[in-house]
């Protein structure tokens, strides 16, 4: 067993690779925190990366809806200061007065609507880059890790976050994203066996961290909180960047 000078040698260390790698500790009032840890234990500063790319990971459609829900339920979290969001798809699936089941105000987010693949992506880019939004949602039927670098390289200038929803997975490339997602449904359940629609149930499986840990844990959205069970599925700490 590790005495706690030793521990505290490590934590130390760790610390500095952090900020080596550019994941230096904001100060405290700075930092964006979710209030649920069963996120944010597993990135870096236990704290949720802004100002960096976000790839979810959807092979139905169903896992579409599941991962679209899901992100709104971050921005829920995260948008304090009631800003305003992006959405760029090739036609708008989400229902806006159903934003606010989260807490979104239908006005927050604006919907661009495009039909090439090179033009969402070029929008996607150019919405980055805007320094007034807090984050960007892109709908890509896939990305090179190029573009990906690019768009990484986009918002460490701008500090804007962006949410890169992947709805053709044939083949999975390696990516410069700071994390992977892959959301998939489950069924839903109602308190105290109540009947009709349950609440939102999802099983949020993390695939890649730079710098943090894989996942894999069941979370519910109701009353506007996180709720989650983890999986009993091994933690995996990294120290190198995100591979395919």
């Amino acid at each position: 067993m590790q005495s706690p000078f030793h521990q505290t040698v490590i934590e130390r260390l760790q610390r500095q690779i952090l900020d080596l790698e550019g994941y230096k500790a904001k100060p405290r009032e700075q930092q964006k925190k979710l209030g649920f840890a069963y996120i944010e234990k597993h990135f870096p500063n236990q704290v949720f990366p802004m100002g960096t790319i976000h790839e979810f990971i959807s092979t139905q459609p169903e896992y579409t809806a599941s991962t679209s829900a899901f992100i709104m339920g971050l921005l829920a979290k995260l948008n304090t200061h009631q800003g305003i969001y992006v959405w760029i798809g090739k036609q708008r699936q989400l229902f806006p007065p159903g934003l606010s089941y989260f807490g979104i105000p239908a006005h927050q987010i604006i919907f661009i609507n495009l039909t090439k693949p090179k033009d969402i992506l070029w929008a996607t880019e150019e919405a980055l880059k805007c320094k007034s939004l807090s984050g960007v949602i892109s709908e890509l039927e896939t990305i090179t890790f190029a573009q990906s670098q690019r768009l990484q390289l986009t918002v460490e200038k701008s500090k804007v976050t962006g949410f890169i929803l992947r709805t053709q997975t044939g083949t999975i490339h390696a990516t410069a994203c700071a994390a992977r997602w892959q959301i998939s449904p489950i069924a839903s359940f109602s308190l105290n066996q109540l009947p009709g629609v349950g609440f939102a149930n999802w099983q949020i499986d993390l695939l890649k961290v730079r710098n943090g840990s894989t996942a894999s844990f069941n979370i519910s959205w109701h009353n506007g909180q996180f709720q989650a069970t983890e999986n009993t599925i091994p933690q995996l700490f990294t120290h190198h960047a995100i591979g395919s």
